[in-house]
């Protein structure tokens, strides 16, 4: 484990992520303009990075934070460190998750032809993003079982441990909601214009469930809908806000948007469910 900025930053997996031990390309930053944001890329050595709270303001709720970007690169920055900001001033812990994702040129001008072009290789790469999503719910799952585990380390409530993620991080999110075991169940479950591919069914288990995205995000659309049916025939909590405008991918960026303000939603949703209370 080391210190960034005074934040705890811990390997998930420091004998070897499973299935992955091989890789060994280099992690790299590049900065996408159309949402004027810092996004990482060929992460092959996952890690949590702990924020946490002044304990005089914390109410012993956490987050994992799971950022968004195809499984291909993560929006590190309005999807992840300023999502995390947010928490911690309210009294969150905020873990923020920089999970595996699938391997890119590394030269920069041979990625950007390979970003602009992405979508027509869609069909050829699918096994590999396949395979990616399969590694990041491995490390979300990780990820949750950590924080449990560690929670009196961080004055964190072992029952009150959630997870949000954004576009392929919410379709973690939502796999580990559908998916996990004691360790890694999440209290609470967020995903943003994200959800699971295929249809599966709710556990008993199942968490209370934050649905947001845009109506002019097609993708998002298609996936949360069912998501948010399925949880309520089940008989689960859940939320679901639909803005009118705001595409894909807005995280915490400020368009002068509807969707500007599903975060301050967000944070009245965790209020409803007394999870910004002090523990006693």
């Amino acid at each position: 484990m080391e210190k960034l900025d005074s934040r705890t930053v811990i390997p998930l997996w420091p004998d070897g992520a499973p299935g992955s031990e091989d890789w060994s390309w280099p992690e790299q930053e590049f900065f996408m303009s159309r949402y004027n944001s810092k996004f990482i890329r060929n992460v092959t050595r996952p890690t949590l990075t702990a924020y946490l709270p002044d304990p005089a303001r914390a109410t012993g709720t956490a987050v994992v934070v799971c950022p968004g970007g195809a499984f291909l690169f993560l929006a590190i920055a309005h999807e992840g460190t300023q999502v995390a900001s947010w928490l911690v001033e309210r009294g969150i812990a905020a873990f923020l998750l920089k999970y595996r994702v699938a391997h890119t040129p590394e030269d920069p001008a041979e990625f950007e032809e390979f970003r602009q072009n992405r979508q027509a290789r869609r069909e050829s790469m699918r096994d590999v993003i396949a395979q990616a999503r399969e590694f990041g719910i491995a490390d979300a799952r990780r990820a949750m079982t950590i924080v449990r585990e560690r929670a009196a380390e961080w004055n964190v409530d072992r029952q009150r441990i959630g997870i949000i993620g954004f576009s392929a991080g919410g379709a973690i999110t939502s796999g580990i909601a559908l998916s996990h075991d004691e360790a890694s169940r999440p209290a609470f479950a967020a995903p943003i214009y994200g959800a699971p591919w295929e249809d599966v069914g709710v556990p008993s288990d199942a968490p209370p469930l934050f649905l947001a995205f845009a109506s002019d995000d097609d993708m998002a659309v298609r996936n949360g809908l069912p998501l948010y049916t399925k949880w309520r025939e089940a008989g689960h909590p859940v939320e679901l806000h639909v803005f009118a405008q705001g595409g894909h991918g807005f995280g915490m960026l400020k368009n002068n948007l509807p969707s500007d303000h599903w975060i301050d939603l967000f944070g009245n949703w965790l209020g409803s469910q007394g999870l910004l209370e002090r523990r006693g």
